[in-house]
């Protein structure tokens, strides 16, 4: 929080931040500056619009300017000034104290939830990002429900990328977000969940006893419309001539897609973390078999050294 809100609005931050387990910062409007802000970026920053409004007006554009600062969110807080310079100034929110008892807490948390959910997504896919991924995680831990995480992973994208372009490449993680979307809603509906790690990695949540529909389907969705992507030439080819991450020129396979697949059948989880490392562990396996494949880890606690049992088409 940046200068002296309302003691009231603070109240209702306070109040919500720690209702949702975020920190709250307080500073003034000298405090607003790039510098400061990029050493521990907010997820979300509510300025007091009357004091030193040149100052604050000035610190928004810069935030707003910084490459690594622009996506936080700000919300503006006034008594009297007009709201149109603060929106030209970089504000994504400006909420005025004058507003009828009640109306000003309710838009404020509306807000606050709305900046908090934006924060958590991929600006990309539109998909839920890491925190979200944990969250959803943990609250099936917590439910006690049979599920399965599911680490989906492209194969040779960094090939493609660097022959067709991040343009392209772009687009082809578009279409796996909304093939994983749309197929998870096909199949578990509300009970399944889908998320975007980063790059070319999604993480996937199923009822246990969908598991096996679910990644069928989208190995036979993903080698439908993966090859759509190459030019005809290089489809027909099944292949083409690229650098390896090594740097090394070879053949370079069409994308496939790689799943691996941990549940709490077998296994008692404790944490999002523990599923996460067994998922990118399942995962790295899963890449090791050729073309599009899924694989499922049905160790349990009590074993020592078991190698994973694959499926694949």
């Amino acid at each position: 929080m940046i200068g002296a809100l309302p003691a009231p609005v603070e109240r209702l931050v306070t109040a919500w931040a720690a209702a949702e387990a975020v920190d709250v910062v307080r500073g003034h409007s000298e405090a607003m500056t790039t510098i400061r802000l990029r050493t521990a970026p907010p997820t979300l920053l509510i300025v007091c619009g009357d004091e030193d409004a040149d100052a604050v007006m000035t610190g928004l554009r810069a935030v707003k300017a910084d490459g690594r600062l622009q996506t936080v969110p700000i919300i503006v807080v006034l008594s009297k000034d007009p709201a149109a310079p603060w929106f030209d100034a970089g504000a994504d929110e400006v909420l005025a104290t004058t507003l009828v008892p009640g109306e000003l807490e309710a838009r404020l948390i509306a807000a606050m939830r709305r900046s908090h959910r934006d924060m958590q997504v991929n600006p990309s896919t539109r998909l839920a990002g890491g925190d979200a991924i944990s969250h959803a995680i943990a609250a099936r831990i917590d439910r006690g429900t049979l599920f399965a995480a599911c680490y989906a992973d492209l194969d040779h994208f960094k090939e493609f990328n660097d022959r067709y372009g991040y343009a392209k490449g772009d687009q082809v993680i578009r279409s796996i977000a909304q093939m994983l979307d749309d197929t998870v809603q096909q199949t578990a509906g509300s009970d399944g969940f889908v998320g975007h790690i980063g790059g070319d990695d999604f993480l996937f949540l199923v009822p246990l006893d969908l598991t096996t529909e679910t990644c069928e389907l989208l190995i036979r969705t993903a080698d439908d419309i993966l090859p759509r992507r190459y030019t005809a030439h290089d489809r027909r080819a099944g292949y083409f001539f690229g650098k390896d991450r090594r740097g090394r020129l070879d053949r370079v396979p069409l994308m496939t897609l790689s799943i691996g697949v941990v549940t709490n059948e077998r296994r008692r989880f404790t944490s999002a973390a523990q599923v996460s490392d067994l998922a990118t562990e399942m995962k790295t396996y899963a890449k090791t078999l050729p073309g599009s494949v899924w694989a499922m880890d049905r160790r349990s606690d009590s074993d020592m050294v078991v190698s994973p049992e694959e499926k694949h088409q």
